[in-house]
Parts: C-alpha cells; structure tokens; sequence
C-alpha cells in the first residue's frame, strides 16, 4: 500500500513539474536563413499597452505586410507562420495579438476602456512602429474576419499610411451577414436529417434579424461555413500547445482574452456595422472571399463592396474556400499578391 502511495505521489510531483515547464517554456518563431532575413517574436509596447509581434520574411527589404487578426481575440501568431511560407519569400510579414488577445492578454492589466476605436488607434500606432523600423513609407494591410472591422477603419482614418487595404472574410451589414449564415446552417442541416438543429437554429431567426446575436458559430462552422480545405485553425488548444510560440501560459492567456474581448466587442458589431462606419477608401482596396464563406457571408460583402467608393477597388472570389481563403488556396492567394504587389 505504501509503494501505491510513493507511486502516485511521484506521479503528481512529475506531473506538476510537467505543468510548470510547459506554463514557462520559452517560445520563438522558427528561424529563416538568409543574410538579410528576419524571423522574431517579441513583446513591444504600443499605444500604452504591450502587445506581441512576430515579424517573418526572407528579406527585410521585401514589401511589408501588417496582418489584423480577427475574433474578436483570435491570435493568429500560433498558427500562422504554417501558412504563410509562401508569402514569407516576396513579402515581410507581420503579425500581431490585439491588444488583450493571446499573448497580449495580460492578467493586471485594465481594460476597462476596450473598444473598437482603441484598437484601430492601436494599429495605426503599430504601422508608424513597424513602418519606422522596417525603413518601409507605406505597408500593405490586410484584415481577416473581425480584423476588417478593424483595419477598414485604419485604412478609412489614415489612406497615406497604406500601399493597400485588402479585406479577406469581410465583414459587412451584420445583420445581413448573420441572416445568410443562419439560412445556410439551416439548410445544411435539414439537408443532412438534423431535425434537431432545424429547430433550434429556427429559434433563433427573430434574434438574428433584430441585431440582438450571432448566428452560433458551432454550427457555422459544423455544415462547413468556416473551413474546407484545412481544419479550423482558430480556438485550436492543443495546436497551439504544439506551437513554438504559444507556451500553456499563453493558451490560458488567449481563452481569457478570448472570452472578454467578444464579450465586450461583438456588441459593437452589431450595434455599429461598417458600412455606416466606412463608405468610401481613398486607397487602392480588395475584398477576398471565400464562395462557401458563411462566417462572413460573402453575398454580404460583395453588396457592401459595391456600395464602396474608391479610385481602385477589387472583388476576388475564391471557389473552393470558406473563412480562410488566405490559407485554404494559399497558393492562389501567394499568386495573386505577388502579383498584384510585387512590381
């Protein structure tokens, strides 16, 4: 009986000590060769908060890229650079948790006055930081999902910081966006026989119409209107766990940030769509959309990329992506900034 109890002590000592190492490990983004190559992940602080980057490319001199993550509070650093290689040899490019997601989460910190307005300042602050030690004029921005929300209004406030604004999973009316993602689920779902989902998802029609919440992203994301070509990368613990730039103390962080950033932000989604936020682009614009897109409806964003004006814009459908065109048609995606970019 002794031996049992020496056996299992020693278990939950290993296993706490298991625990520490893997809440303290150090992280890095994987190195790139090349003299004039830069792979970093820091913490830097911006606007008076301190936020994680992570600078990626095969040659600094390369045009530079600022990439707005969406959610809200869904870092893409863990996962990111597992996409991106391509885009890693024509480009530099940089990633950045919002200020209280993933590793920017920081427990003692207030963040009482969070607010869409506070991290579009964020990123243009960002852009001066990034523009400035890159020696780049101007960088190209791109938002994804929630990070359009973001980033349309950086491009709306200061064009002249921007090559480009390029929008990929934009969002658009949210109300429309929702109605299309509900109608859509629901029909996925009387398609497969799950009258159980029918009905629950019928439920919801009321609400969804008047703005009051989200079509549930579970089942978005269950009848394949968030990913097809790859897994869902977002909310991934274990993915991240396995990623050189996540520790067990950043996932924490990340499911913390992850929790008060939505619950404070996707009010204002609702409330404050931006196509009366955003009308009009004085830089050259591009939305990219998934055709199976239904966590940003496509058909929404094409409606609200024709109300747009701009001296330049593009609408570029992606055929066989949902949520994630960037990464699911990587190549596509590669190509077609290369070639649109690169001069």
């Amino acid at each position: 009986m002794n031996n049992i109890k020496k056996l299992i002590i020693g278990i939950g000592v290993i296993i706490i000590i298991l625990l520490i190492i893997a809440l303290f490990f150090p992280t890095w983004t994987p190195h790139i060769k090349g003299d004039n190559s830069i792979s970093e992940l820091e913490q830097v602080e911006i606007n008076g908060s301190s936020h994680e980057i992570m600078i990626r490319g095969n040659d600094k001199d390369n045009p530079v890229i600022i990439f707005v993550h969406g959610g809200p509070g869904c870092s893409e650093i863990p996962y990111a650079d597992k996409y991106q290689d391509l885009l890693e040899t024509n480009f530099t490019v940089v990633n950045y948790d919002q200020r209280a997601s993933g590793k920017s989460y920081h427990f003692f910190e207030d963040y009482s006055n969070l607010s869409s307005d506070l991290l579009v300042e964020d990123l243009l602050a960002m852009t001066d930081y990034i523009s400035e030690r890159l020696g780049k004029e101007k960088v190209i921005l791109i938002g994804h999902s929630f990070g359009t929300y973001i980033g349309m209004q950086a491009a709306y406030k200061a064009p002249e910081k921007y090559e480009a604004y390029i929008g990929v999973g934009q969002m658009s009316d949210t109300v429309e966006s929702e109605i299309d993602s509900l109608n859509y689920s629901i029909n996925q779902a009387q398609n497969d026989g799950n009258k159980d989902d029918v009905l629950y998802l019928q439920g919801l029609t009321e609400k969804i119409k008047n703005g009051d919440t989200f079509t549930p992203r579970n089942y978005v994301m269950k009848y394949g209107g968030s990913s097809r070509l790859i897994d869902n990368p977002d909310g991934n613990n274990i993915g991240m766990l396995f990623s050189s730039e996540y520790n067990l103390l950043d996932v924490i962080r990340y499911n913390y940030g992850l929790s008060y950033s939505q619950k404070i932000l996707l009010k204002e989604v609702l409330k404050n769509p931006l196509p009366t936020i955003v009308t009009k682009l004085e830089l050259p614009s591009y939305f990219i959309m998934g055709e199976y897109d239904y966590m940003t409806s496509s058909n929404a964003a094409k409606k609200y990329f024709d109300m747009i004006e701009a001296d330049k814009k593009e609408f570029i459908a992606f055929e066989q992506s949902a949520h994630y065109p960037q990464f699911e048609e990587k190549e596509k995606f590669y190509e077609w900034i290369s070639d649109t970019f690169i001069k």
